[in-house]
């Protein structure tokens, strides 16, 4: 490349970010790393780990030979994700604050910054993948191009040509490896911000990314993956939201309608959940010995109400409705197609047809009941690879 382009890359301290930007500095990137600090209320406390991913990130970015900036985004944070976080719970639904973030933070805010440090586009480590669809395409797919779809060791993989926001429309696209695909995550975002994104570890297996790590001699290689919600991190759940939600406990009954314990509030238990309900020693109402699940809040009673018997018909459901819908597809889906869809994330896909669009409300019908679908979670919309986009499940 004559005048290289600029990439900033959102890097977390963890091993696929890193190698995300290990792999466009390889491809000939002009490639400046991003640490995004999003949370601020318990910066020293055990469970939070911003200190240490920051170092690990200077040290990730002197190998590879990369500036790194710092910025806080916690204003934005508190504002965009954290608010509506805590009134979903406070309304009995059950949100994903990840969904939120990456719309609001890491693919807004973020880009936002790029653009002011001259960059055009962002990559992050999320396994995913772009392509564009150029104006003009026939029945036949001529035109369709991959773009940003995986950055080979070599960086191979990564052309220039392809991936500058043109004329046609963006696709989302799963990841090759199917285990980690994050597309249920990417689902909200816009048209525009796809296609600023690059993601290079879309054709990458987990396995292969650790390695290339290793070879690379990042110190990073064999860092724990970060399994928490993004801005809890590791802590115990009920002892985070003790600090922001009121108390308000009620009974808890069983779906035959006997009161059979107390709850501490409707907004710590979520659908399906099993542990934590604290009445284990009562006896259920099905077979011998089953476990006892959340199964549906009465918010008007404050009644949380629990069946006993992980496949009873009150937690098995073929149709969902969702609003707060948002294509990252760039339009409404056709109703007539098959499709497939996630009411949650890493469930398999769930073949399912639109039963109803309009405006803001849409129903899925599935060809089999499915297990817990919980209000405020993201049921997202599938048709083979391309993730279409999806809403709020009501």
């Amino acid at each position: 490349m004559s005048t290289r382009e600029k990439i900033i890359v959102g890097m977390s301290g963890g091993v696929d970010s890193s190698v995300a930007a290990l792999l466009l500095k390889r491809a000939g990137y002009d490639v400046v790393g991003l640490f995004m600090k999003n949370w601020e209320d318990d910066d020293d406390d055990a469970y939070c780990s911003t200190r240490q991913d920051l170092i690990d990130c200077a040290a990730v970015a002197d190998v590879i030979g990369i500036e790194l900036e710092a910025v806080n985004f916690a204003a934005e944070y508190k504002e965009r994700v954290f608010s509506a976080f805590l009134s979903e719970y406070q309304a009995g639904r059950t949100p994903n604050p990840d969904v939120l973030c990456n719309a609001e933070i890491k693919f807004r805010a973020f880009l936002d910054h790029a653009t002011a440090l001259g960059a055009g586009r962002i990559a992050t480590g999320h396994y995913a993948g772009v392509r564009r669809v150029d104006a003009g395409v026939g029945e036949s797919g001529a035109g369709v191009r991959r773009v940003n779809a995986g950055v080979g060791e070599s960086g191979a993989g990564v052309r220039p040509v392809d991936a500058g926001v043109g004329a046609g429309r963006f696709e989302l696209l799963k990841a090759a490896d199917r285990s980690k695909d994050q597309s249920y995550f990417l689902h909200r975002l816009s048209q525009a911000q796809l296609a600023s994104a690059m993601f290079p570890l879309a054709l990458l297996q987990k396995t292969e990314v650790r390695r290339i790590a290793r070879e690379a001699g990042l110190p990073v290689h064999a860092k724990k993956d970060s399994t928490g919600i993004c801005f809890i991190g590791e802590r115990p759940f009920r002892e985070f939201l003790n600090r922001y939600l009121p108390h308000t406990p009620g009974p808890i009954r069983s779906a035959e309608g006997r009161v059979i314990g107390e709850h501490v509030g409707l907004a710590f238990y979520t659908l399906g959940q099993r542990k934590g309900i604290g009445i284990g020693g009562v006896k259920g109402g099905g077979s011998e010995g089953e476990a006892w699940y959340v199964a549906g809040k009465d918010m008007e009673k404050n009644e949380l109400v629990v069946v006993s018997g992980h496949d009873h018909p009150l937690l098995l459901k073929r149709v969902l409705r969702a609003a707060d819908l948002s294509w990252v597809s760039g339009g409404a889906p056709d109703a007539a197609p098959a499709y497939a869809a996630k009411t949650r994330y890493r469930q398999a896909d769930a073949p399912c047809r639109i039963g109803r669009l309009e405006d803001d409300l849409l129903e899925l019908v599935f060809e089999q009941p499915q297990w817990a679908i919980t209000p405020g979670q993201s049921a997202v919309l599938y048709q083979g690879e391309v993730c279409l986009g999806g809403g709020v499940i009501q």
